[in-house]
């Protein structure tokens, strides 16, 4: 079992005897904070979330291992390419002390800007997941609260339980009805990663000493972007866009900076829109991709090494507003 000391200001350290966590000494966390990866722009691409409970154990694959029919999974994949949904198994954290329980709970949870919104079902068993998402808007109820996701997939990356657990774990002691850990959402390297939900904003390196202050500035409806990865809405070059809009105006606001557009310029270069609200205007953001080897592997599975995408920041500049305001930026990393 997992030792895990779940307390608010736990240090995130911990020990694992797992059998979920698999006994490996490369740790792709620990190399990618040694290489110093940039992890803009590197959120998972989604329009919507569907998240249904499974207790566990959770195998390599969130959905092909989780045990269902192959006509409920078959039923699940369909949903999820129409609606452009990414699926994730959610259960509680174990350091809530229960009993592993499958309540039959499931949740679509909707991150287009303005629309955002998280609704709740319940079926008896997963055999009835098809007909629940045949009419999904009628048989789940809205919710106004928040859903916080860490992802803990021991089986998927050690890196992802190792350091996922210690701030599920943190979280469930303050917030233990919008916490849930989940399987793989991209990027295991970038553990510990928390999913904020429903605006889909993905954050990763998430200490668990600082989980608690993340998650309540983000309820008050700021985003702290020292963890950011991206929104999932977004495609990688407007995340990469939006988030050197907030630093080049320190703006918090999680529903400010909203993308406009985006224009593929010459090969690798991007120009992004945002409305930058009455007197900021429009904002334009330029960004540079380019591709960087990694002399290590990505993952702690990746047999070899392999390349990262990046993006450079080109220029950032107010091109309409009150003020004419002119912030260009140029030579930044992404």
């Amino acid at each position: 079992m997992v030792s895990v000391r779940a307390r608010a200001g736990y240090d995130g350290e911990m020990t694992t005897s797992d059998p979920a966590v698999p006994a490996v000494t490369f740790r792709c966390s620990e190399a990618a904070r040694e290489r110093d990866d940039p992890f803009v722009a590197t959120a998972p691409p989604a329009r919507c979330w569907l998240l249904v409970e499974h207790p566990g154990p959770w195998g390599h694959q969130a959905l092909g291992d989780a045990g269902y029919a192959p006509e409920v999974v078959e039923a699940i994949d369909a949903f999820c390419r129409r609606r452009g949904a990414r699926f994730q198994l959610i259960r509680r954290s174990r350091a809530r002390g229960e009993p592993a329980a499958d309540r039959g709970r499931f949740a679509l949870v909707d991150t287009t800007p303005g629309a955002e919104s998280v609704r709740w079902g319940r079926v008896a068993s997963a055999d009835e997941l098809p007909a629940a998402l045949a009419d999904v808007e009628a048989v789940t109820t809205p919710s106004s609260e928040p859903v916080y996701l860490v992802c803990a997939h021991g089986r998927h990356d050690a890196c992802c339980a190792m350091r996922g657990r210690p701030v599920a774990a943190a979280l469930s002691m303050t917030h233990p009805d919008r916490t849930w850990e989940t399987t793989h959402t991209g990027g295991d390297r970038f553990a510990a990663n928390l999913v904020l939900l429903p605006h889909g904003l993905v954050l990763g390196r998430v200490p668990a000493t600082e989980a608690v202050a993340v998650v309540e500035r983000y309820a008050a409806g700021e985003v702290d972007t020292t963890w950011v990865r991206g929104r999932s809405f977004l495609s990688a070059p407007a995340q990469a866009a939006q988030h050197h809009a907030r630093l080049a105006y320190d703006e918090p606001g999680v529903d400010a900076l909203r993308v406009l557009g985006a224009e593929a310029r010459e090969q690798g270069v991007t120009e992004v829109t945002l409305d930058g609200g009455p007197e900021r205007g429009t904002i334009a953001v330029v960004v540079r991709e380019r591709w960087v080897a990694s002399p290590t592997p990505l993952t702690c599975s990746a047999g070899r090494a392999a390349s990262m995408r990046v993006y450079d920041l080109v220029g950032v500049t107010s091109v309409s507003g009150v003020h004419g305001l002119d912030v260009s930026v140029a030579g930044t990393a992404g």
